[in-house]
C-alpha cells in the first residue's frame, strides 16, 4: 500500500511539471517499485536461473569424495589430460593448477605421487622436501606439449604448508606442471577394506591399524585412481635428483611382459634378517641373499606403477586376496613392518616375473644402519652400486652428498 500511495502522490503532481520532469519522476517511481518487488524475500526466479541453481546443488551433492583432490585456491582445471597419446581423465576432482605456457595444449602427461602427511609438524620433512623439489626442478626438462603432474597425498595442515613451499620451489621450473593435493582421509577410507588383511603382516605393532592403510597405497593404487590414469611414479620425499626425472618415466618401456611394477632392490641386508627363520629352514635358498644371484628384496623409495598392467594382471590381483597373503606370509615365516615394501618383497620371492628390476642408480639408498647392527661382514655385498647416480635416497635420515 505504501508503494501505491507514493505513485499516486507522484501522479497528482504531474500537471505542474514540464514533460522532461515527468519522465524523470516516472523512471524514479519504476525504480522504486522494482527495488521493493525484486529485492523482497518473494523472489521470482526465471526458469534459467532455477536450472543453474539446481545444477550447482546437484554437483555439490553428488561430488565423489572417494577420489578427492582438494582445491587449495589459485586457478584450477577440470577435464582430461593425455598420456601416451590417449586421453587421460584424472577424475572430477579439482586441484591447484600452476601450468606454465600459453598454448594450453597437452599431448602427454607424466604423473608422479608423493606422500605428504604431517609435514606441517616436521622441519626435517620440510627440509627433505626442499632438497627433493629444488633438485627435481633444476634437472627437469620436458618437451613442448608435455606436463608433469605432481600428486601429493596430504592432510589439510600439510597441504597449506606444501602450497606455500611449492610456490617458491617451482618458480624456476622450465617445464609445464600441475599440482594436485589428494585428501589422505578420503584415500584411507577407500584403501582400508582392500589392505586391512595384509596390515597385520607388514605393519609395525600388532593388529591392523586404520591409519596404516595409507602406507599400502601403491599396492592398491590401480583400484584408487581412475582407470584413465595408466602410469604413475611414486616417490619418497627424502630424494635428491641428479638427472632429468623425465628419463625415469622412460623405464616403463623396459618392462618385460607380465611385469606390473618397476622397483629397485633393497641395498641393505634388511630381508636377510627378516627372513631369518625361512633361511634357517631352507639353507640353500636365495631368499634374502645379496645380488647378483640372490633375492635381497625391494626398496619402495622409487616405484614405477603400471596401473593398466596391475588392473589387467589376474595373478597380481589374486595375490591381494587375504587368504593368499596369509598363505605366503606363513610359507616364508614373514613378519615385516615396512608396509608396501614388505608386501612387494614377499610376493617377489614367489613371483619375480611381476617386477621390473630398476637399476640401483635410480634409487641409490644411503642408509648404513645394518652395517653396524650385526651384518658388517656381508653389508658391502648389498650396498654396492656401480655407475653414475641418478637419484640419491637419504633413507633413515642419512645425509645426501652435495653435487
Amino acid at each position: 500500500m505504501g508503494i501505491l500511495r507514493l505513485v499516486a502522490r507522484i501522479m497528482g503532481r504531474i500537471s505542474t511539471f514540464r514533460s522532461y520532469q515527468f519522465v524523470l519522476l516516472l523512471a524514479a517511481a519504476l525504480a522504486v517499485v522494482a527495488f521493493y518487488y525484486f529485492g523482497s524475500e518473494r523472489q521470482n526466479f526465471s526458469s534459467t536461473t532455477k536450472r543453474i541453481k539446481q545444477t550447482q546443488a546437484s554437483h555439490n551433492t553428488n561430488r565423489n569424495d572417494a577420489d578427492l583432490t582438494v582445491d587449495i585456491g589459485g586457478s584450477h582445471t577440470h577435464g582430461s589430460e593425455e598420456q601416451g597419446g590417449e586421453e587421460q581423465d584424472v577424475g572430477d576432482s579439482e586441484g591447484y593448477r600452476t601450468k606454465k605456457g600459453d598454448s594450453g595444449a597437452v599431448d602427454q602427461s607424466y604423473h608422479a605421487l608423493m606422500m605428504f602427511t604431517k609435514v606441517d609438524k616436521s622441519r626435517s620433512l620440510q627440509d627433505k622436501f626442499r632438497v627433493a623439489m629444488l633438485s627435481m626442478v633444476k634437472h627437469g626438462h620436458f618437451l613442448e606439449g608435455e606436463v608433469l603432474v605432481l600428486h601429493f597425498v596430504s592432510d589439510q595442515a600439510s597441504q597449506a604448508v606444501g602450497e606455500r613451499m611449492l610456490d617458491e620451489f617451482l618458480l624456476d621450473a622450465t617445464f609445464e606442471y600441475e599440482v594436485l593435493f589428494h585428501d589422505v582421509v578420503a584415500l584411507t577410507q577407500k584403501l582400508f577394506p582392500i589392505v586391512e588383511a595384509m596390515q597385520k603382516h607388514f605393519s609395525a605393532g600388532s593388529g591392523a591399524y586404520y591409519s596404516d592403510a595409507i602406507f599400502f597405497l601403491s599396492v592398491a593404487m590401480h583400484h584408487i585412481m581412475p582407470e584413465s590414469l595408466t602410469r604413475i611414479v611414486q616417490l619418497d620425499l627424502d630424494l635428491k635428483y641428479r638427472t632429468n626425472i623425465r628419463d625415469l618415466f622412460q623405464e616403463f618401456d623396459r618392462f618385460p611382459p607380465g611385469a606390473v611394477i618397476g622397483i629397485a632392490r633393497e641395498m641393505q641386508p634388511v630381508y636377510r634378517h627378516t627372513f631369518w627363520q625361512y633361511r634357517k629352514e631352507n639353507p640353500q635358498t636365495k631368499v634374502g641373499s645379496p645380488p647378483p644371484d640372490g633375492l635381497p628384496g625391494f626398496n619402495s623409495g622409487v616405484m614405477l606403477l603400471d596401473l593398466r598392467a596391475m588392473r589387467a594382471s589376474v595373478l597380481y590381483n589374486q595375490l591381494l586376496k587375504p587368504s593368499n597373503v596369509a598363505k605366503l606370509a606363513d610359507q616364508y615365516r614373514f613378519r615385516g613392518h615396512l608396509g608396501d615394501q614388505d608386501f612387494f618383497t614377499m610376493i617377489g620371492m614367489e613371483h619375480p616375473e611381476l617386477f621390473y628390476s630398476l637399476a640401483c642408480r635410480w634409487n641409490r639408498q644411503l642408509c648404513t644402519w645394518w652395517r653396524d647392527h650385526g651384518y658388517g661382514d656381508v653389508f658391502q655385498l648389498y650396498y654396492r652400486c656401480d655407475g653414475p647416480v641418478y637419484i640419491y635416497h637419504g633413507n633413515c635420515n642419512t645425509p645426501i652428498p652435495d653435487d
